[in-house]
């Protein structure tokens, strides 16, 4: 079916990006505008999250690294960046990032926010643009919510994104340096748990070791640098991140995983790990299959990035960011070789995902991320079994990184 008869014409895939990314602007000047001594009506600072990393970096250079797992340690220097704010900003982060993020407090709060953002924000856009090159599609890639979504709290899913989807497009030509890339997603290893996974099914056993060498020297770089004491520090936390997640003291609305779709239904927590881990399975066999099965990088690409918020329950809405890459790869698909139906349904539905999810959940109580995501994986899955059909028929110039 060509792109002119469908409700989802040439014209509205121009207006509506635009339309969406004028009233970002707009909601950002008027956040910006009404927000004094940096902080906003909510009493939280600008790039809020980005303020644990700052501050974690603050108790590093003062040698005191492993204090930026103390919530009470961590939110005096917080006040001390902004001393306006009234919400705690915790710090989870491993050694690796900790070595990332290490000289931000050498900027005050607001530069090195700014910095940071740029930086990786950088990053984000080059490989999308490695994998897009149409100039019209740079509005959607502008106006995708999860983009603004991860610069508006200052997280760090331009960086991590930047890195997966990298590895995707290094994999086959220069498998050396997607295992370089896949092994710096340590800095967010739950984040990193289908890399083995697709590797393995695909034989990529040189970027499957280099990653694992480079993951490991990286923590231990960081523990060197750090102190055991640190590591150990980190290692506790984690528990602590467990169990304010479990209680929804980390909003489970923000949350597109099956863990937080059961808890905010009522579901007790084991019954709400036993439906993670049954869908977690699922789409860790999904990837399993099609990279076994399909030699498309893209298809590859999509599928993980897409199974990665299926398998792991701690991800938020800014980690969406994401997801502009699995739709990058599936549109290009259609747009190449016809579009299957409901598929470009499931690529707004998507698209439009991370900025929708968490208002829907606080209002309903449903939490309808998981559902998109499946439906995204399930689209991947059909287009792979088509496959065989397709063989020889394109080169995959989209995946080309050089």
């Amino acid at each position: 079916m060509r792109l002119g008869a469908h409700w989802l014409n040439r014209d509205r895939f121009t207006v509506y990006p635009r339309i969406f990314l004028f009233l970002f602007l707009v909601i950002a000047g008027v956040w910006i505008g009404l927000s004094q001594n940096m902080v906003d009506l909510n009493g939280k600072p600008l790039g809020y999250d980005f303020i644990s990393f700052w501050s974690a970096s603050f108790l590093g250079l003062a040698g005191r690294p492993q204090d930026a797992y103390s919530l009470s340690l961590l939110f005096e220097v917080e006040k001390t960046a902004v001393p306006a704010m009234r919400s705690l900003y915790a710090w989870f982060y491993p050694p690796s990032f900790y070595l990332m993020v290490l000289p931000l407090a050498l900027m005050p709060y607001l530069v090195a926010y700014l910095v940071f953002m740029a930086v990786t924000l950088g990053f984000y856009l080059t490989v999308l643009a490695r994998i897009i090159r149409r100039v019209d599609a740079s509005w959607c890639v502008a106006a995708f919510s999860g983009l603004w979504l991860n610069l508006v709290q200052g997280q760090n899913a331009f960086l991590t994104a930047a890195l997966a989807g990298g590895a995707m497009l290094c994999l086959k030509r220069r498998p050396v340096v997607a295992g370089i890339l896949i092994g710096l997603l340590a800095i967010k290893p739950h984040l990193a748990l289908l890399f083995p996974v697709a590797l393995a099914a695909a034989g990529a056993w040189r970027a499957f070791f280099v990653a694992g060498s480079v993951a490991a020297i990286f923590i231990g770089a960081g523990t060197a640098v750090f102190g055991v004491i640190t590591f150990e520090t980190w290692a506790h936390s984690l528990d602590d991140a467990r169990l304010i997640f479990e209680s929804g003291a980390l909003p489970w609305a923000k949350s597109a995983s099956v863990f937080a779709m059961s808890r905010l239904l009522g579901a007790p927590v084991m019954a709400a790990y036993v439906a993670q881990v049954v869908i977690a399975c699922g789409a860790a066999w999904a990837v399993w299959w099609v990279w076994r099965r399909c030699p498309s990088q893209a298809l590859r690409g999509a599928a993980l990035m897409t199974a990665t918020f299926l398998v792991s329950p701690f991800h938020f809405d800014y980690d969406l960011a994401w997801l502009a890459f699995p739709i990058a790869w599936m549109a290009l698909e259609g747009l190449r070789d016809g579009w299957l139906r409901g598929e470009r349904e499931v690529l707004v539905a998507a698209w439009i995902l991370p900025l929708f999810m968490g208002p829907i959940a606080q209002a309903l109580g449903v939490q309808i991320g998981p559902f998109v995501l499946i439906a995204l994986l399930w689209m991947i899955v059909q287009r792979v079994r088509k496959w065989p059909d397709r063989v020889g028929t394109h080169s995959e110039d989209s995946t080309k990184f050089a």
